[in-house]
């Protein structure tokens, strides 16, 4: 496969992929949210084949999880001799070195000092399950807090802190009691009303005011944050709201949570998002990017916090051994190359895209670190009023001409490449999105 750049050889979808289309629409699950008729056969770095011959450049890299590209030699090598030794042995029951192997790595690469424990999961939404079973064990509390606009998973002690779109709740109640949100601190869309560019910290005077009235800080487990915000729009607090967030949470016994399911491993040209803020966390999930696209879900939590005995939680598949193997290659290849890659190509990108506000009526605000680029969509510059019709039109003519990129927020065009990266590729990218948005404003006047 050309893993170069995009090429289109039929209308879209497909004959294939319309076949597989009526087969899908009749066997699985209506539930899944597709944003375009993408029927993928297989992938090479940044690129993806569809069964009909289609090469699609891919900016959304699987949502975030390919973070290597597409079955990058490497770690392909990785789980095929893995798979050649051992498939399973569940970790919870038995040993086997690359668990606690990758356990040990795990501790060394995040925030805080060594002294932390691993406890492996499927996913991301299962290591928010283990981290809020954790909170609530050690501090012997009950009430957890998060943040509008947040996406923590979909299983029900996860979804009771998710809150970023209703359909995801609707007819799921009740839900986890004891989950209390809150306002998260947007800069260019002050969820309390404030002024553009006046929204700082208003989220910690929100909830001490939150401890005074309604929500007794001493049966608070934890606070549960994502250091960027992601399904929530690309959403990069103020500099110093972490910051506060931890004296907050430090001064009421309150563990702090982040969740770097999409914002961790590299993406933000960091390892963690949150050492942007150089803030540490007492429990640390990620999933997604860790393993390359092999499940595996992670919770790293400071070694005292963690001190809950045998049979308080575990997983017959979590940390399997050719996912533990996937996840030790992945780490390698980010630390020699890819965050850095990221790093670079972050700051290439918001170069690029510096004018299109001037540039675009369309276009509200640009943001991002690192491979963490989000293009909100607005009817009026003025008014900041989100316009999810366009931006859906636009993510659908691009698709049409070959680059996927996803949604996320309200209106927000959303950029999460393979670390891979190259400046080429972003070139075509941003000038098929440049295009398309042309067209759409051109067509909804």
């Amino acid at each position: 496969m050309d893993n170069r750049l995009p090429q289109i050889k039929t209308p879209l979808p497909g004959p294939e992929a319309a076949r597989v289309l009526a087969l899908d629409h009749k066997y699985v699950s209506p539930s899944y949210t597709r944003s375009y008729p993408l029927v993928a056969k297989r992938g090479e770095g940044m690129m993806v084949e569809d069964v009909d011959g289609n090469r699609f450049l891919d900016f959304s890299a699987g949502i975030a999880v390919v973070s290597t590209g597409h079955c990058h030699p490497d770690v392909v090598r990785a789980i095929q001799r893995q798979a050649a030794t051992l498939i399973h042995m569940s970790g919870t029951d038995f040993y086997y070195a690359l668990l606690a192997e990758l356990a040990e790595k795990m501790a060394q690469i995040t925030p805080g000092n060594s002294a932390q424990r691993v406890c492996f999961a499927n996913s991301g939404t299962e290591a928010m399950e283990a981290a809020m079973k954790l909170a609530r064990y050690h501090t012997q509390r009950h009430r957890f807090i998060a943040f509008l606009g947040s996406f923590h998973g979909r299983t029900f002690g996860s979804l009771s802190l998710t809150a970023s779109k209703a359909v995801q709740r609707h007819r799921f109640g009740p839900l986890l009691p004891g989950v209390t949100h809150v306002p998260y601190p947007n800069p260019y869309r002050c969820a309390l009303g404030h002024k553009p560019g006046a929204c700082d910290c208003d989220s910690i005077g929100f909830m001490e005011k939150l401890f005074k009235t309604a929500v007794p800080p001493e049966e608070v487990a934890a606070i549960v944050v994502e250091p960027v915000q992601g399904e929530g729009g690309y959403v990069i607090p103020p500099r110093n709201f972490l910051t506060r967030l931890r004296s907050l949470a430090d001064r009421h016994g309150i563990l702090l949570i982040f969740d770097e399911v999409q914002c961790g491993m590299g993406r933000t040209g960091k390892m963690w998002a949150s050492e942007h803020f150089g803030v540490a966390p007492d429990i640390l999930i990620t999933a997604k990017g860790i393993a390359s696209g092999m499940p595996l879900g992670v919770m790293v939590a400071r070694a005292e916090v963690m001190n809950w005995g045998p049979g308080a939680h575990a997983s017959t598949f979590g940390g399997n051994p050719v996912c533990c193997a996937a996840a030790m290659e992945t780490i390698r290849l980010l630390q020699e190359k890819y965050i850095s890659n990221a790093a670079r190509m972050g700051e290439y990108i918001l170069e690029r895209l510096g004018n299109w506000r001037e540039k675009h009526p369309l276009v509200g605000d640009v943001r991002g670190l690192g491979l963490m680029v989000g293009v909100e969509l607005v009817k009026s510059q003025q008014t900041r009023e989100p316009h999810p019709e366009a931006r859906q039109k636009v993510i659908r003519r691009a698709f049409e001409q070959g680059v996927l990129i996803l949604g996320c927020g309200e209106s927000t065009v959303r950029f999460m490449p393979p670390l891979i990266v190259e400046r080429e590729q972003i070139d075509y990218a941003l000038e098929v999105l440049e295009r398309c948005i042309e067209e759409t404003e051109s067509s909804m006047g």
